[in-house]
């Protein structure tokens, strides 16, 4: 059963506008790939689907190869088991799938809980959620496996993802790919967990004060002996203080050190990512990088990591220009 009366009527919207479909009332989501209802679950061919409409909103479905977004899901569940899916799929309750307003059916995508640290990986064969701002409706076992059940809605992180064919066979068939629980500093690059220390600077040693060496003095000349000239030692001067070696300067901060978010094809999606971090965008040939800094240090950096991990971006690193 979907968690709350909102997830519900999202999904309850999803069966009705299939079964208004050709009515004129609420169009339809184009069916994709799939399979007829009661038929072999197949993932060719992949189809976008035409613009749709559900609550007087215009979806556009895009097939967007980059596809990596922060926001809310959902799940539904029993009371749904058996409802066609918007790709002509019967739904599964107990299978790893997902809904979604836009990607291609079928696609698959990676969703990290980001209360928990879960991520899995499913299969989107139906249109979803409509209700509110989320960005993904999970089948009832996808929401058990990443620990959000009982919550019913939790922040999540969607990544398009492209599994072997094996994995999309296993998905196909009912199972469920290895999950994995991630933690910021598993995640961090070793120079980030150790960073090497800066070269100290090199300070010479004062110089010891030279002594001058002094005769002893000679005897008295007994009477009636003619002193021998014996020369006398130059007066004693004390040595001048030595000069005090110059201080090292201090290694100036090398500013250099950035956190990389992430490098998107599409302009529109890295400003909007760079948005919701306060990070920057710059472009390198056709991709636009999206980075966090710059940091005086690896060390300073990991602040922008932890940050960026937070949010939901994972695959954030620390690097140097």
């Amino acid at each position: 059963m979907r968690s709350g009366a909102s997830g519900a009527a999202s999904a309850a919207v999803v069966t009705l506008a299939m079964l208004l479909a050709g009515c004129g009332s609420t169009p339809r989501p184009t069916a994709g790939a799939g399979r007829p209802i009661g038929g072999k679950v197949v993932d060719y061919p992949v189809k976008v689907g035409a613009p749709y409409q559900v609550g007087g909103i215009t979806y556009m479905p895009v097939d967007d190869p980059d596809y990596d977004m922060v926001g809310m899901a959902s799940w539904y569940g029993g009371e749904f088991g058996g409802s066609p899916t918007a790709n002509g799929e019967r739904f599964d309750p107990g299978r790893m799938s997902a809904a979604h307003k836009t990607l291609p059916l079928p696609s698959y995508v990676e969703v990290t809980a980001l209360d928990t640290g879960r991520t899995v990986t499913v299969r989107v064969n139906d249109r979803g959620p409509f209700a509110g701002n989320r960005v993904i409706d999970l089948s009832q076992a996808a929401a058990r496996a990443l620990g959000i059940e009982r919550s019913g809605t939790a922040r999540v992180r969607v990544r398009r993802v492209y599994p072997s064919e094996r994995d999309r066979a296993a998905l196909r068939g009912g199972g469920q790919l290895a999950m994995r629980t991630d933690s910021v500093p598993a995640r961090l690059p070793a120079t980030a967990r150790a960073p090497t220390p800066p070269p100290q600077p090199q300070v010479r040693p004062l110089p010891q004060p030279y002594r001058v060496p002094t005769s002893a003095p000679a005897p008295a000349p007994q009477q009636g002996q003619v002193p021998i000239g014996i020369p006398m030692p130059a007066p004693y001067s004390a040595p001048s203080k030595p000069e005090a070696a110059p201080a090292a300067a201090p290694l100036p901060a090398s500013g250099s050190w950035f956190v990389q978010v992430g490098a998107f094809s599409s302009l529109e999606r890295a400003a909007t990512i760079a948005g919701q971090l306060g990070a920057r965008v710059s472009d390198v040939g056709a991709l636009h990088r999206v980075r966090l800094g710059p940091y005086a240090s690896a060390d300073a950096a990991r602040d922008g990591v932890a940050k960026a991990s937070a949010a939901g971006y994972a695959d954030a690193r620390i690097v140097q220009d």
